[in-house]
């Protein structure tokens, strides 16, 4: 089982020390968080793609280029790439590049984003918002299958053979669906074969269950290896020595960003109660100590029937740099090694 790392990259005042963390200062913070996860051993980092005030990855390709030439082991993927709003032929050659810049370990999480401002920033209509979604994955699938590429669609100019290069090392370059919760999507990523990214960040991980069969059931009756449909789940998390210490440091940022966009999107604000309570063993948030956080992630591997990667968002806001440095050699010395070991363990032969 993979354990690795996202975050979008957050920009703005830290609540609990009031100092304002610019676009200059989280780019180099963000790729000392990237060497040092590989360092100690992760196995993936991803980056988001956001187009706001508050969060500094536009670019995911970019900043994964520049992380690769500082790592060596670790698999660098954009958390997402927003697919809807791109063009399928740079997004390819983009990580294409990558893929070759990094000796092999690109990959593509594509997903229709959780933010809308991309839309109307590159000229699209949210009324196409699903249409424009699997138009534009089609594309990408038959770019990373064909050098050369025969297709017409509605959102974009046709292709008619023209070469799209660079190939990438990976045949195939590896591309997931991030998924937060719609049937139809999971129904996608089932029916394509592709690996399932399941965000879970609210409620309890078991009201999920029902998404991870539907995806398993629907890729066994398009006729694909139960071996391709990798799932991963996507949560918020912090680790820290104690559980106290873990919560006080990831709860003013975490409230403080939910209940800002929890503004503009009718959610009431978040309470440490509320908090608390996701916090426990069953609930969505995996906060807490290394064994903690341990206990949690082998919870969710069980009752969703075994998983090939979990990867934890560390910063949902603004968030110390040393504090989430540490976050990271935890999972890496700590976490990683324990819940490796232990499904290990669990897939040996009876």
């Amino acid at each position: 089982m993979e354990i690795g790392i996202y975050t979008f990259a957050e920009t703005g005042r830290d609540p609990v020390g009031g100092n304002t963390i610019g676009p200059a200062e989280r780019m180099r913070d963000l790729l000392e968080e990237i060497e040092l996860a590989d360092q100690v051993g992760l196995d993936v980092f991803g980056v988001g793609e956001h187009h706001r005030a508050d969060y500094v990855v536009s670019a995911p390709a970019v900043v994964l280029a520049a992380a690769a030439a500082r790592t060596s082991r670790i698999r660098l993927t954009s958390a997402v790439s927003v697919l809807s709003s791109d063009d399928p032929v740079r997004v390819f050659q983009q990580f294409a590049t990558l893929d070759l810049v990094s000796g092999g370990r690109a990959e593509i999480m594509a997903g229709r984003g959780s933010f809308i401002e991309s839309f109307p920033l590159f000229g699209f209509d949210l009324h196409d918002y699903d249409a424009l979604f699997t138009e534009k994955l089609e594309l990408l699938l038959k770019l990373r299958e064909q050098e050369r590429v025969t297709w017409n669609g509605h959102f974009r100019a046709p292709l008619s053979g023209q070469g799209v290069y660079p190939r990438p090392i990976q045949d195939p370059l590896p591309v997931w669906i991030a998924v937060g919760g719609t049937p139809q999507s999971v129904v996608r990523a089932g029916t394509l074969g592709l690996p399932l990214a399941l965000a879970i960040i609210g409620g309890t991980p078991d009201r999920f269950v029902p998404y991870v069969d539907l995806y398993r059931e629907t890729g066994a009756r398009a006729g694909h290896d139960a071996s391709r449909l990798k799932v991963s789940i996507n949560s918020h998390g912090f680790v820290a020595e104690t559980a106290r210490e873990a919560a006080d440091v990831f709860y003013p940022p975490h409230a403080d960003v939910m209940t800002r966009i929890g503004r503009e999107r009718g959610w009431p604000p978040q309470t440490r109660a509320q908090f608390d309570a996701q916090t426990g063993p069953r609930g969505a948030l995996l906060v807490g100590s290394p064994q903690e956080v341990i206990d949690k992630i082998l919870y969710e591997h069980e009752i969703f029937g075994g998983l090939d990667r979990f990867l934890l968002q560390l910063t949902v806001g603004p968030t110390p740099h040393a504090a989430v440095m540490r976050a990271i050699e935890l999972v890496g010395t700590r976490v990683a090694p324990a819940v490796r070991q232990a499904t290990a363990r669990a897939a040996e032969p009876a």
